[in-house]
């Protein structure tokens, strides 16, 4: 499990993706429930928020190089992404601040 800001909210964004496309969006189209993807879509929409905001703290008291920061956000947006790139952000972490 996640012990760092970045990496919770990653994985609480991983999850939030999986479960608009998984279950939200069949629940609209196979159930005729919009709100399923209104209320999902919201909250995943303010955690990827969320994420950027934490990445880019992070980047920035950890002076992360660009293409470090933009590994990150690319992941978030993908499916399973942000599951793919967390070991990578422990080890990431785990190295001594400048």
């Amino acid at each position: 499990m996640p012990r760092s800001w970045l990496r919770l909210v990653g994985w609480l964004e991983g999850i939030s993706f999986l479960v608009l496309l998984g279950v939200a969006m069949p629940l609209k189209y196979a159930a005729g429930k919009p709100m399923a993807v209104k209320v999902a879509g919201w909250i995943h929409g303010a955690l990827f928020v969320l994420l950027c905001a934490v990445l880019l703290a992070v980047m920035r008291r950890r002076r992360w190089p660009l293409g470090r920061g933009a590994l990150v956000f690319a992941a978030a947006l993908l499916p399973f992404g942000p599951f793919l790139v967390d070991r990578r952000i422990a080890r990431y972490e785990s190295e001594p601040a400048p």
